[in-house]
C-alpha cells in the first residue's frame, strides 16, 4: 500500500513537471517559429494545460479502466471550479469580464448539460466522441474570431525565448515533457488501481478524487498565480476554459480511441458536475464580482461533495 501510494506521488510529479515542459516548450518553439502570441494563448496554454488529463484518460481507457478515464474528467470538471476556484475566491475577490458571464460560462454549462444527456444512455461512442470534437473545433474558432475582433479584452502570452537557445533545446523540452506525461500516467493509473483494490474502494472513486486533484495541478497553479497578481479574468477564464476543453477534447478524443460506457461513475456525478457549473453561471451573471462569500459556497459544496462520495463509496 505504501509503495503504491509513493508511486501515485510520482506519478502526479510526473504528470506536472511533464505538463510544465510540454507547455513551454510548445511555447518557445511556437515563438521562434513566429506564431502569434494570441495564437500561442488559444493553442498551445490551453491544450498543454489539459494534457495531464489527455494522457491519464487515454491511457486509462486503453488500458480497460473505464472508470478512472470518466472520473478522472467528471473529478477535474467538480475540483476546478469547487476546490481551485473556491480556494482562489477565498484568497482575493475577483471581478470578472462581461464575456465569461455572457457567452464561456453558458457554454460550458451547456456542453456539460449535452455530455449529462449523451451519457445518459450506454455512454460515448466513436460517433459522439468526432461530435464532440467538432463542438471542440467550433468553440476555439470562435475564441478566434474573439480575439482578433476586440484583442484589448483577452488575455495574451507573451513570451520570451531565452538567449542562446535553439531548436534542438525546445524540441528536448517538448520530448522530454511527452515523455513524463506518458510514464507518469502509466504510473499514476496502476498505482491507482491497485490503491482502489487493497482499500476496497471503487476506481471510480479514486479517478474522482486523487486522479481529477492531480491532473488539475497545472489549473491550480495558474489560477491561484492569477489570482496573487489581481489578474481574475485569467483566473476564472483558466478555470471555465480548462473544463470545456476537458469535456469536449478529452472526452471526445478519448471516446474516438475508446467508448466510454457508464460503469462506477453514476449519474449522480455527472448531475453534480452540472449543479456546481450552474451555481458558478449564476453567481457570475447577477454579480460579475465574485467575493469571498462565493468562494466559501463553492467551496462549501465541494466539500459536501466529497463527504457524500466518501459515505456512499
Amino acid at each position: 500500500m505504501v509503495s503504491d501510494v509513493l508511486l501515485l506521488l510520482t506519478g502526479l510529479a510526473m504528470l506536472y513537471f511533464g505538463g510544465e515542459w510540454l507547455v513551454k516548450g510548445g511555447s518557445l518553439l511556437a515563438t521562434r517559429l513566429g506564431v502569434p502570441p494570441l495564437v500561442i494563448g488559444v493553442t498551445v496554454m490551453a491544450i498543454g494545460t489539459s494534457a495531464p488529463e489527455l494522457v491519464v484518460c487515454v491511457h486509462a481507457a486503453l488500458a480497460g479502466e473505464n472508470d478512472i478515464a470518466l472520473g478522472n474528467v467528471v473529478g477535474s470538471n467538480i475540483s476546478n471550479i469547487g476546490l481551485i476556484l473556491g480556494i482562489a475566491l477565498v484568497m482575493r475577490p475577483i471581478i470578472s469580464s462581461p464575456s465569461v458571464a455572457r457567452v464561456h460560462a453558458p457554454v460550458m454549462l451547456v456542453i456539460t448539460g449535452v455530455v449529462l444527456l449523451m451519457m445518459w444512455g450506454n455512454g460515448l461512442g466513436h460517433v459522439d466522441g468526432l461530435f464532440l470534437l467538432v463542438g471542440l473545433a467550433l468553440y476555439v474558432g470562435y475564441c478566434f474570431r474573439e480575439c482578433l475582433r476586440e484583442p484589448e479584452e483577452h488575455e495574451v502570452f507573451e513570451i520570451e525565448a531565452p538567449a542562446g537557445r535553439g531548436m534542438g533545446y525546445f524540441l528536448l523540452l517538448l520530448g522530454a515533457g511527452l515523455g513524463l506525461l506518458l510514464l507518469g500516467a502509466h504510473v499514476l493509473v496502476e498505482s491507482a488501481v491497485d490503491i482502489a483494490r487493497v482499500a476496497g474502494v471503487s476506481e471510480a472513486f479514486i479517478g474522482i478524487t486523487i486522479v481529477a486533484v492531480g491532473t488539475s495541478l497545472p489549473e491550480l497553479t495558474t489560477t491561484v498565480v492569477a489570482t496573487l497578481r489581481n489578474e481574475g479574468d485569467l483566473a476564472i477564464g483558466n478555470v471555465v476554459g480548462s473544463n470545456i476543453f476537458n469535456l469536449l477534447l478529452i472526452l471526445g478524443t478519448t471516446a474516438v480511441i475508446e467508448p466510454l460506457v457508464m460503469g462506477g461513475v453514476h449519474w449522480t456525478d455527472l448531475a453534480a458536475v452540472f449543479l456546481i457549473s450552474a451555481i458558478l453561471v449564476v453567481l457570475l451573471h447577477r454579480r460579475g464580482r465574485l467575493a469571498r462569500g462565493s468562494g466559501m459556497l463553492l467551496l462549501g459544496s465541494y466539500i459536501s461533495y466529497m463527504i457524500w462520495l466518501t459515505a456512499t463509496a
